[in-house]
């Protein structure tokens, strides 16, 4: 709630003031306040409560979060290296490595699979760092934080980790020996469909390296955006908190219904990675995925639904589904989308904070106008 929190020393308001210059004042310190140096009072400050969200040291906030997966990527790379990721990663993190690395000489691989030993097969002389995504999008598998943290550092490597499906109120992956923390705060943190940003955390030797980057690139966000994201994050907890019981509650429900073939939720007892889940996270977060049974047209289901939106986008307070063979994951080959389990009767359910009988019957309604 405070953390980061700007005081109105003229007036005494409630809530941090914005700072709208783009100008201040030459002083003699080492870096002038500058919007794209992300040091404005407004930046600071959100930097300062998003690092206190992951238990972090230092952090930057960027435009998207894109520019927050590049920029980092990016300062920590260089032509001649490799790094290797998880085969299961969001597809606008994909595109970039496979359309972006070639330019800049940077090598890379992905795991065949999500263990730790298939992170371990992978690792080469020049292998500077392990990139990772849990929950993974959209299928949110599970991957051991901890065990891919200590192959990590036993072989002298950084670590990063996507953490926008979890959230901080979900899942502290500094906490479980992971070193950098990403997130598209378009998404959880922002939590309201009207914000893009991102946002990087990390030590403060991490996060200097970064801003040596992000400062050329120029990845920077307005200060009014700032300040409507810190205003966002102080209801984090209840928003997610909500959309957690939401769905649970939606995923344990849509497993009994006879036009669904299967349910993606860490906190059913048939997934996979359960236990792992129940370790490392505090919630199972409020995304979901679910097949339709064949034949079911995924594109009518969508339109056909009244309450919950067929937007874009993930973690707003309001319920939304997409198909991510058509929009999240639409960049990526075929072969690529089925790697992942991706097909075209997946649906991916970011769940809202209605009630959820009326998600249910939204849901139902919407299956028998096209069974």
């Amino acid at each position: 709630m405070h953390a980061g929190e700007l005081k109105d020393t003229q007036h005494g308001g409630a809530i941090s003031p914005l700072y709208a210059s783009t100008s201040y004042a030459f002083n003699d310190i080492e870096i002038s306040q500058y919007p794209r140096y992300f040091n404005t009072p407004n930046q600071r400050g959100l930097c300062e409560k998003i690092a206190a969200l992951e238990g972090a040291e230092s952090g930057l906030i960027f435009g998207s979060g894109m520019a927050a997966i590049s920029t980092a990527l990016l300062a920590h790379l260089q032509s001649g290296d490799h790094v290797i990721f998880q085969n299961d990663l969001y597809g606008g993190t994909r595109n970039f490595i496979k359309k972006e690395f070639p330019k800049y000489g940077i090598h890379y691989s992905f795991t065949q699979g999500l263990d730790v030993a298939d992170f371990e097969a992978e690792i080469k002389p020049e292998t500077k760092g392990i990139y990772i995504e849990t929950p993974s999008n959209p299928t949110l598998k599970i991957i051991d934080l901890k065990a891919v943290g200590k192959v990590a550092k036993a072989a002298s490597l950084w670590t990063m980790i996507d953490n926008t499906f979890a959230s901080p109120v979900n899942q502290n992956p500094i906490s479980l020996g992971i070193d950098i923390v990403i997130h598209s705060a378009t998404k959880y943190l922002g939590g309201h469909s009207d914000i893009c940003a991102g946002a990087v955390v990390g030590t403060e030797a991490s996060i200097a390296k970064i801003f040596e980057v992000a400062k050329n690139l120029g990845g920077s966000l307005s200060d009014y955006t700032v300040w409507l994201l810190e205003r966002s994050i102080k209801t984090l907890y209840v928003r997610v908190g909500a959309q957690n019981k939401n769905a649970q509650l939606l995923a344990q429900h849509l497993q009994k219904q006879d036009w669904i073939a299967h349910v993606y939720y860490p906190g059913l007892e048939d997934h996979p990675h359960h236990n792992l889940a129940r370790q490392q996270m505090k919630g199972f977060g409020g995304m979901l995925s679910f097949d339709l049974n064949k034949g079911m047209d995924t594109k009518k289901f969508l339109l056909g639904l009244e309450l919950v939106k067929p937007t874009m986008s993930l973690a707003g307070v309001e319920s939304t589904a997409l198909s991510p063979r058509l929009t999240s994951h639409s960049l990526l080959t075929e072969e690529e989308r089925l790697s992942q389990g991706i097909t075209s009767q997946m649906v991916r359910f970011s769940t809202g904070i209605e009630d959820i009988e009326d998600i249910k019957r939204d849901l139902a309604e919407s299956a028998n106008k096209i069974s």
